[in-house]
């Protein structure tokens, strides 16, 4: 039996590759994206060495797509984008009408089709999800204004995406390119099995296109009428034999399934029916259940697609074509960055706001791709335009952190610069009532910094009320903000890994620092920064896993509260003293400082720099009675 088979091959140069190349991406603080490009790139028929197979690369690459679009259906939110619409809505479309307009300008100086401008303008305007996201997330920007108007606008570049993909194939006749043959089929048989075959031209443009929309409404209404009692009907089904393994493979099943029966009984594309497949999903409440348990394969897939994305570009463009690739980048770069700040500073919002999507919007990913190799399999985009598209991908996904450490390093000055400028203009005005200056310092000293204030932190901040300790918030949804400051509680808006914010908060004077925030990396930053900034402040920390208590501990956490234990201790707590249970045992030994619970969730390394301090256990482990007594 032979052990070297191209399947195996591919997928094993692919991923080896595109792991080591995605590492080197990470080491030089690049998305990881650009390592995956250009591992296919060494593996493509444009380089020397082993060349992938390229008839299973592409299929490889289409159930990538299919579950990087479920991926996209399942985040899909329209609170999100019902909540940003007055400018998500206008600014990402007249964002993808003016990077468009440029690309069809830069198509038409190079002699290409009408059909041809279109594509390769549609590939530049949308930017890549992956991308985006994780500039924001690394500069904890998600929950914030600045991130809310991005993910909308986002959304909305997503949304008309799938649409292209949908009607781009209908309308590739008018446009210059080659007609599906199957679609054309699928036409001539509809006119002539509804008896119109001498009414109606069967190679009429606008036929396909009316019989391309009948389709996809037939699955939308089918999906949104039937998917979504199924679906989801499925999923409990599954979830309730307990068992993870056909849990996950029902939802693999789902977003494959429906993807492959929309393209064979509707003649949709593997995208749509991925895409919806997701978002029917994200109505249930085991979405996010799903999402975690599909997304190690999820990943991988989508490696492969960017793997089988970089084998179709020719490096050679780069010295055959310097000049349309320049241009290519100026417009991702250059042109969309300039159109968002203009359209988000137009709606009024601070310069910052405009500053951050302008960068975020500056480079092309995934969608880009899928568009482009849809657009090269209707000849309506040449295949100089795809590599155009590819090296414009791969300078703009270089180019884009540079861009943020820019906009860290300047934009404070040029915000302070628009506020100056601001003043002399709106003086005559009546201005409307302000919070005070989000970075304005505290007067607080010997007080405790609560940092979050969700249903944790909401807990820890009542018991600190009730024992009329002081206390400062910081907590970055303004939607929280305004009612602690109506009910005079002291709050900073913004995030703990903003510049500037922990000393507003008088971090040096204050007696405790307690983190209510649940995700631990984020966590460790502000307790590396606050040990630096106070020495001797207690800090106390939440976990979910042993090791998010390793990890906190390493950065200075003096007690760490550990979800699972807690509840132990209380479920404990109830059989030994209220229900007597277990009267044989002595219920005092669970207030012990060396009980089970505590020795389990102090750790090893708390215990021994406590012994190390030689004084009372129970002590050094109690910030203060406030938090220590809070109620659960």
């Amino acid at each position: 039996m032979p052990h070297h088979t191209s399947l195996i091959a591919t997928i094993v140069a692919g991923l080896g590759l595109a792991f080591v190349f995605g590492a080197l991406a990470h080491r030089l603080r690049l998305s990881p994206l650009v390592g995956y490009l250009v591992a296919g790139v060494l593996i493509g028929p444009f380089t020397p060495g082993y060349v992938a197979d390229q008839q299973l690369a592409p299929q490889l690459a289409e159930i990538g797509v299919i579950l990087l679009m479920f991926g996209v259906g399942l985040h899909f939110s329209l609170k999100d984008l019902l909540a940003v619409k007055a400018i998500a809505l206008p600014g990402a479309i007249g964002q993808m009408a003016i990077a468009t307009g440029l690309g069809m300008a830069l198509a038409w100086s190079l002699g290409w089709s009408l059909g041809a401008g279109l594509v390769f303008g549609l590939a530049l305007s949308v930017a890549s999800t992956v991308v985006l996201l994780r500039a924001l997330q690394e500069r904890r920007l998600i929950e914030s204004e600045k991130g809310r108007i991005a993910v909308g606008w986002l959304i909305v570049e997503d949304l008309a995406m799938v649409l292209a993909l949908v009607l781009l194939p209908a309308l590739s006749g008018v446009l210059g390119g080659r007609t599906d043959a199957a679609a054309r089929n699928d036409t001539v048989a509809a006119v002539q099995a509804v008896g119109l075959a001498g009414w109606l031209d069967p190679n009429s443009v606008w036929l396909a296109l009316g019989l391309t929309l009948i389709k996809v409404a037939a699955f939308v209404g089918l999906m949104l009428l039937v998917g979504r009692r199924v679906i989801p009907w499925v999923l409990h089904w599954v979830a309730h034999t307990g068992s993870r393994e056909l849990f996950r493979l029902a939802v693999l099943a789902i977003a494959l399934g429906v993807a492959f029966g929309s393209a064979e009984l509707f003649g949709v594309s593997f995208a749509l029916g991925a895409f919806f497949a997701g978002m029917i999903l994200a109505e249930s409440q085991l979405s996010h259940q799903a999402a975690q348990e599909t997304l190690p394969l999820r990943d991988a897939f989508a490696v492969l697609f960017f793997v089988s994305v970089g084998m179709l570009f020719d490096p050679s463009i780069l010295v055959r074509q310097p000049g349309p690739v320049l241009a290519t980048v100026a417009i991702i770069v250059v042109g969309k960055s300039i159109a968002a700040l203009l359209i988000v500073m137009a709606f009024r919002h601070p310069l910052g706001t405009a500053l951050t999507i302008s960068a975020s919007l500056a480079q092309i990913g995934e969608f880009s791709f899928i568009l482009a190799g849809l657009g090269v399999s209707l000849a309506l985009l040449p295949p100089e335009g795809q590599d155009l598209i590819l090296a414009g991908a791969l300078l703009s996904i270089l180019i884009n952190p540079l861009l943020f450490v820019a906009l860290d390093r300047f934009g404070s000055r040029l915000q302070a610069r628009e506020q100056q400028s601001r003043r002399p203009a709106e003086a005559d005005e009546p201005a409307p009532a302000a919070p005070p200056p989000v970075l304005q310092a505290t007067s607080l000293t010997g007080h405790t910094v609560l940092v979050g204030y969700g249903r944790v932190g909401s807990l820890i901040g009542e018991a600190l009320r009730e024992r009329g300790e002081p206390f400062l918030v910081i907590e970055e949804r303004e939607g929280t903000v305004e009612p602690l400051r109506v009910r005079g509680v002291e709050v900073i808006l913004g995030n703990a890994g903003q510049r500037g914010l922990l000393e507003a908060a008088n971090l040096g004077g204050a007696k405790c620092l307690v983190s209510a925030i649940p995700n631990p990396f984020e966590a460790s930053t502000l307790l590396e920064r606050a040990r630096a900034a106070n020495p001797a402040i207690e800090i106390v920390a939440r976990a979910h896993s042993d090791a998010e208590v390793e990890h906190l501990q390493r950065f200075g956490a003096d007690r760490i509260v550990l979800g699972e234990l807690e509840i132990a201790r209380e479920m404990a707590s109830f059989l030994f003293r209220e229900r007597g249970t277990f009267a044989a045992f002595d219920s005092g030994d669970l207030t012990s400082a060396g009980d089970a619970f505590e020795r389990a969730q102090i750790g090893p390394g708390a215990r021994m720099r406590e012994d190390e301090g030689g004084g009372d256990e129970r002590s050094a482990r109690t910030p203060s009675p406030a938090i220590d007594d809070a109620p659960r």
